[in-house]
């Protein structure tokens, strides 16, 4: 059985690492959305406000859900990948799909990019 003192350093462990794992998300969440804002196409799609209504109540939510889930699957298994050789590969599925779906999405367009001017 586990102290009392023992049980406290095992919270405390645990704390720490659950601080790193959200810093080391964040991180990613920087440095993939970043550039591809930098990056994104145009786009020439003119949406309706059906279209609209529903990428901002179902696609957008599920994107970000898939956008964490898929940054934590990353982290999780980077190690596995940089030995495998595929952890661009891995992440480019895992972390930056996502991300272009759920930020560099105009609203309600199917394809990510931004729209060209203001007035479209």
């Amino acid at each position: 059985m586990m102290t009392s003192k023992a049980g406290v350093e095992l919270m405390k462990t645990i704390k720490i690492m659950i601080r790193r794992i959200r810093l080391a998300a964040g991180l990613v969440l920087l440095v993939s959305v970043v550039p591809m804002i930098a990056q994104a196409a145009p786009v020439e799609e003119n949406p309706t406000g059906t279209a609209m209504v529903g990428d901002i109540l179902i696609a957008r939510p599920l994107g970000l859900v898939m956008f964490a889930v898929g940054s934590v699957v990353y982290l999780a298994t980077l190690p596995i990948s940089l030995a495998g050789g595929n952890a661009s590969d891995a992440g480019e599925r895992l972390v930056l799909e996502p991300a272009k779906e759920v930020f560099v999405r105009c609203l309600g367009c199917t394809h990510a990019g931004y729209k060209e001017s203001l007035g479209n």
